[in-house]
């Protein structure tokens, strides 16, 4: 799989309404302020992050990381990775609608 990079996983995760700045959905042109309060949801991780510093071009990863705080939560423990629905039986069929329904609100965070 290519590498799709930062930027575009970080447009694709705001269009999607996994991304707030002060409790307010955010768009991918959203500017933000020392102490603004940045949330998101990506890789089934909650990340919540605080302005310390703005900068006005691209920069590193080593640079980037001293303009915020990290206040996210610990990530959670590898048994809670396990996916609920993990094989299906063999010769069940299909899934239903309401199957795949009930799979798409799990994987949304229940």
């Amino acid at each position: 799989m290519a590498n799709r990079g930062r930027r575009p996983e970080a447009a694709a995760a705001i269009r999607g309404g996994h991304v707030t700045v002060n409790d307010r959905n955010a768009k991918p042109s959203t500017p933000v302020r020392v102490g603004d309060r940045v949330t998101s949801y990506l890789h089934r991780r909650d990340r919540v992050v605080e302005v310390s510093r703005t900068i006005s071009k691209r920069v590193g990863a080593a640079i980037a990381a001293e303009c915020y705080v990290d206040h996210s939560p610990p990530p959670p423990e590898r048994d809670e990775l396990q996916p609920l629905f993990a094989v299906r039986d063999r010769g069940t069929g299909r899934t239903t609608k309401r199957d795949r329904r009930r799979i798409d609100r799990l994987r949304r965070r229940g």
